[in-house]
């Protein structure tokens, strides 16, 4: 759909050239034309008026209302009293049909990693924008900070020694645009300091030794098992940082226990090595365990990564990295290197939906909506299928069902696509298709209760292997 431009008209780049090129409607004509077969130019959109097109590009009226003319004539535009002059003809564009049907919706997507978009709190978000707007400064409409408005730093430090137990001040604390940005950022710090190669999870983030790789460092797999990353098979590799998910792994859902945890830390302080904590959806537990972040643990040692995508929307890009002194301000030089700093306005209204209570306040409902709908994926498989295992629930939106050994996990997805029932499985989360145990990785964040039960009850089948 074309954007229909509101008050003034709206402009369209044309060049014109006043030597041997052609006359000056030719040369018009043309660019019409080529902007409407590029598709810079939508059908629909409306063309500046004549007048206004002539006072643009120096030339008389008649020459743009003849041209305009001419354009309509081909079939090109259309002109309507009171609605101006609009394109009419699509550009053209090659064949998109196989695109477009491999990247067709199904009706039920169990997709992990996706919060219920629908629950954002816009009131609330809406509410912290007309507060900011009162009270900013035309000093916050420059450059901010690479490092984040300090508001914003001294709202997040004290978020994270209050609720994830972490040690640590606006000083040592980086803004940034997601986890994404605050890992890279961070790996970069590190291939600064010598650093050549990092542990990742296995099976873990999708992206994670892509991300490594990017930083031009090397990814090195370490082994998840049920107790979180094999802390022992990490020692035997060269590495000298790791990236983990200790609350909530992903993909598998697993707590590291607090053995591992300490023997984690042991190994950082011996190799002096660095671990990256990724605290993606710490904030939604249902085991009445709270699990405390690492970094406020060991704070010279751990680099923890947290974010508002899972807790507010993906779509606000911003995080915040806390990091130990001695690379904060390595971090803080590759963010003002990569854009200067986050958006300074978006910080102050991040800043003050935290301080006002109403991010506390968001987090309890979403709390309890989660546990519904983790309690609804719980129920529908023990009714239509109760011979699989369901594990990792005790936090986030995502859990991981275990396959029986004859169910094969590819065809399963695949057959489930075809009932229009979205699947993940573990497979694909392995390091270069390593092998392992099969299972389907289960969101239900953008789920409703109803579509829960409705898409296991349409796979039960697939799932037993029946």
């Amino acid at each position: 759909m074309a954007v229909e431009w509101s008050n003034l008209g709206p402009e369209v780049l044309v060049r014109l050239d006043r030597g041997p090129r052609g006359t000056l409607a030719t040369q018009l004509q043309e660019e019409l034309r080529a902007a409407i077969r590029s598709g810079r130019l939508e059908p629909g959109e409306r063309l500046p008026s004549s007048r206004a097109m002539a006072r643009e590009l120096s030339v008389s009226r008649g020459l743009v209302q003849s041209s305009y003319e001419q354009l309509e004539a081909e079939g090109y535009l259309l002109a309507t009293t009171g609605s101006g002059t609009r394109v009419t003809m699509a550009a053209a564009s090659p064949d998109q049909s196989g695109i477009a049907a491999a990247a067709a919706a199904v009706e039920i997507d169990f997709a992990p990693g996706r919060p219920d978009l629908s629950s954002f709190p816009m009131r609330d978000w809406l509410w912290a924008c007309g507060e900011v707007s009162r009270s900013a400064s035309a000093r916050d409409a420059g450059y901010p900070d690479p490092r984040g408005l300090i508001q914003l730093r001294q709202v997040v430090a004290a978020y994270a020694r209050r609720v994830r137990g972490s040690d640590t001040t606006a000083d040592h604390i980086v803004i940034c645009n997601g986890f994404t940005q605050g890992a890279g950022l961070t790996l970069a710090a590190l291939v600064a300091q010598g650093v050549r190669q990092v542990a990742v999870e296995d099976p873990g983030h999708l992206d994670m030794a892509e991300l490594v790789r990017r930083a031009g460092l090397e990814p090195i797999p370490v082994p998840v098992d049920r107790n979180g990353l094999d802390v022992d098979a990490l020692r035997a590799t060269e590495a000298s940082a790791v990236i983990v998910t200790p609350a909530h792994q992903t993909p598998t859902g697993v707590v590291l226990t607090s053995r591992r945890r300490q023997a984690l830390l042991e190994w950082a302080a011996h190799r002096q090595a660095v671990v990256i904590e990724d605290d993606y959806d710490s904030e939604f537990r249902y085991d009445k365990k709270p699990v405390g972040s690492l970094q406020g643990v060991a704070a010279g040692r751990v680099v923890s990564i947290g974010s508002v995508s899972k807790s507010l929307g993906p779509t606000l890009r911003l995080g915040w990295i806390i990091a130990p002194p001695h690379l904060a301000p390595a971090i803080a030089q590759a963010k003002y290197r990569a854009d200067r700093g986050s958006p300074g306005l978006d910080q102050l209204v991040l800043s003050r939906l935290m301080e006002s209570g109403r991010f506390d306040r968001h987090l309890r409902r979403m709390r309890g909506v989660y546990a519904q709908r983790r309690r609804s994926l719980m129920l529908a498989l023990s009714a239509y299928a109760p011979a699989i295992d369901l594990t990792g629930m005790a936090a986030g939106f995502h859990a991981v069902a275990n396959l029986p050994d004859h169910v094969n996990e590819i065809q399963l997805v695949a057959m489930a696509a075809e009932r229009s029932v979205g699947l993940q499985g573990l497979g694909r989360y392995r390091f270069n298709g390593s092998s392992g145990p099969a299972g389907i990785v289960f969101g239900f964040g953008d789920l409703t209760v109803s579509a829960i039960d409705r898409g296991i009850a349409r796979i039960s089948d697939l799932l037993e292997g029946s």
